[in-house]
């Protein structure tokens, strides 16, 4: 078997992907940071887990070759 293509574009879109994210998180630190800590929490624990969303359909194609 010949390795696909697919996988390392796949994990340079997920490293794009987690970085772009990390810096959308980042640069909302500063209006986050004036609410309490116990609003920031839940939005920090949200925002930790809502980026793994895109990565499904990205793993997908990444071994089959189709996003559906």
């Amino acid at each position: 078997m010949t390795p696909s293509w697919r996988k390392p574009v796949g994990i340079a879109l997920i490293l794009a992907l987690i970085l772009v994210w990390c810096v959308g998180v980042a640069s909302l630190s500063v209006p986050l940071g004036r609410l309490p800590a116990l609003v920031q929490g839940p939005i920090y624990l949200i925002l930790g887990i809502v980026w793994i969303l895109p990565l499904k359909p990205l793993l997908r194609w990444m071994e089959l070759g189709r996003w559906r």
